[in-house]
């Protein structure tokens, strides 16, 4: 039953431990959107090589995934809040050798390896000590929420101001101020979040949670609809030439690339303040299958203002992946939730880059950005309808208690 409390989006923070959870995340993700613009321009002015940029941006996503794999099991088979703490104190002393001045460019790759490497079991713990700190499933998904509206509203002051915040006090300090950021992260964990055995022990290995994962037909349909995001980003990789395509200002194309997060927290604030729990599980097909349906309408050959309407509508369709996290990570047993966890996030990373570099591909061959748009949405609807079909079939199958 839902409670007064629980129906405030607020009402996470009334704990303790969560409080200092989100708060950890929010900070780091700041100094992380400091980070990355921190080091594409001190790479690029280094190297004046564009092609150098992009390699070293590529390196703050490629190491997640095989982190993401490879790593998150520690979050089983050690103390969540250790390996949480820890690897938050190993990326603040990694970050903070990035920032000391003239680091040879090689160390600097290796070191931002590293960090996301360390970044792997850290996100693992995090999302499995949440869950535990909400039995109650209604008040765990609101904290789903607010994690979403946080993260996508540093997304935004980042694409906002972190540019100039970076122009402000220079690429060293901005890395210094990620590090710390760290190291604050770390510190509040170790001595606010209660101390819980391993959930898994020695019996979580590599690769345990993933086995059982694709065992689970609940949890391969929940993966398949993480997935079709992968194909709704692709307007993100495309926002320069889609901007020079509809003759629109230089500065349209930070409109573009904030049009989504915009939409995905107001949608994440509707959803979270008038659905249940239950009904956003039956909405997920239908909002999975509108948020790709209004890239399609790319087809129409929109003005710059009714693409902007329509990235915006996908966005806050595109909330429906907080219901889809929150009940993947519900469903999956505490012993194996880290492995889990890392094996999601994981999937949904790989299915971004391919999406994001397919649309590149097709926009290259057919010329358009905007035909790019919308063959995506166009192939988005015809993946999310049968998967919408499974999905209630598995819902059904669940509270049926099969």
């Amino acid at each position: 039953m839902t409670t007064e409390a629980t129906s405030r989006l607020t009402a996470p923070l009334r704990n303790v431990e969560y409080r200092v959870l989100w708060a950890a995340e929010a900070v780091s993700s700041a100094g992380d959107q400091l980070a990355k613009v921190a080091l594409s321009i001190l790479v690029y002015h280094r190297t004046g090589s564009a092609l150098w940029a992009a390699v070293v941006y590529a390196l703050t996503f490629l190491p997640a995934l095989a982190g993401g794999l490879g790593l998150s099991f520690l979050a089983d088979r050690y103390p969540r809040r250790a390996v949480l703490s820890a690897s938050a104190a190993a990326q603040a002393v990694l970050v903070g050798l990035m920032s000391l001045p003239g680091m040879p460019l090689a160390a600097l790759c290796l070191l931002l390896v590293a960090v996301q490497l360390a970044a792997s079991p850290a996100n693992a713990a995090q999302n499995a000590i949440t869950r535990e700190v909400f039995t109650d499933d209604h008040l765990y998904l609101r904290s789903q929420d607010l994690r979403g509206i946080t993260t996508n509203t540093v997304q935004l002051l980042g694409l906002a101001g972190g540019g100039l915040l970076v122009t402000a006090v220079g690429t060293s300090w901005a890395l210094a101020i990620d590090a710390v950021s760290f190291a604050v992260a770390s510190v509040i964990v170790r001595v606010w979040v209660r101390d819980r055995p391993a959930a898994g022990g020695e019996h979580s290995t590599w690769f345990s949670a993933t086995r059982w994962v694709f065992g689970q037909r609940k949890l391969r349909v929940l993966i398949a609809l993480s997935w079709l995001v992968g194909l709704a980003v692709v307007p993100e990789g495309l926002a320069a030439p889609l901007a020079q395509q509809l003759n629109a200002p230089s500065a349209a194309v930070g409109w573009l690339l904030a049009a989504d997060p915009l939409g995905f927290v107001a949608g994440a604030y509707l959803l979270s303040k008038f659905a249940s729990a239950a009904v956003r599980q039956r909405l997920l097909g239908v909002l999975a299958t509108t948020s790709l349906a209004l890239l399609a309408l790319f087809l129409l050959q929109p003005n710059l203002v009714v693409a902007l309407v329509l990235l915006a509508l996908a966005g806050a369709m595109g909330a429906y992946i907080i219901t889809v996290t929150a009940t993947f990570s519900t469903w999956v047993p505490n012993e194996l939730r880290g492995g889990a966890g890392g094996l999601y996030r994981t999937g949904l990373r790989v299915a971004q880059g391919i999406g994001v570099a397919l649309g590149g591909v097709v926009a290259q061959a057919t010329g358009s950005a905007v035909t790019a748009i919308a063959l995506a949405g166009l192939a988005g609807v015809a993946l999310a309808i049968p998967t919408a079909f499974s999905w209630t079939r598995v819902r059904h199958a669940v509270a049926a208690g099969a």
